[in-house]
């Protein structure tokens, strides 16, 4: 077999793989939002570099916690969790330099506290509204003097 067939064979193959993993993140995605309340959601996970180490994903409420999936990631397990009593909303700003190219188009950075550690997260507006409903709909017996 000539060395160009092997080639094409190669290139062949790595479109059906690229193709097979956009199909499964597509698949993931639905299935992810098949249980409801799932929204555009981005998680700092580094803060040396300012405006650097932002991270896209999903957000999904799940009970008592708020769950974030990578984007390109093909795990059904979340990469983060946040319990909604240990999460405390401190304010929101417009993203600044390079987040606004790191970010999703439209989003807002929530700066918020979970268990007494700093923690970014953005998302749109409306599911800013929704994010701070949430965490003030707490259920019966919550603290209310939280902060």
């Amino acid at each position: 077999m000539p060395v160009w067939e092997w080639a094409l064979d190669i290139v062949g193959l790595c479109l059906l793989l690229a193709l097979l993993y956009g199909i499964a993140l597509i698949v993931r995605r639905r299935l992810l939002a098949r249980h409801g309340g799932t929204f555009e959601l981005s998680y700092r996970a580094r803060t040396e570099h300012p405006g650097r180490g932002w991270l896209l994903g999903i957000g999904r409420y799940s009970g008592q916690s708020l769950e974030w999936f990578r984007i390109f990631s093909l795990s059904p397990r979340p990469k983060r969790v946040w319990a909604r009593d240990l999460l405390e909303y401190a304010g929101r700003r417009s993203p600044e330099g390079a987040e606004e190219m790191s970010l999703y188009d439209g989003h807002v950075v929530a700066s918020c506290r979970y268990a007494d550690e700093p923690l970014e997260v953005a998302m749109s507006e409306a599911s800013l509204t929704g994010f701070q409903s949430w965490l003030e709909s707490g259920p019966p017996g919550t603290d209310w003097n939280r902060r």
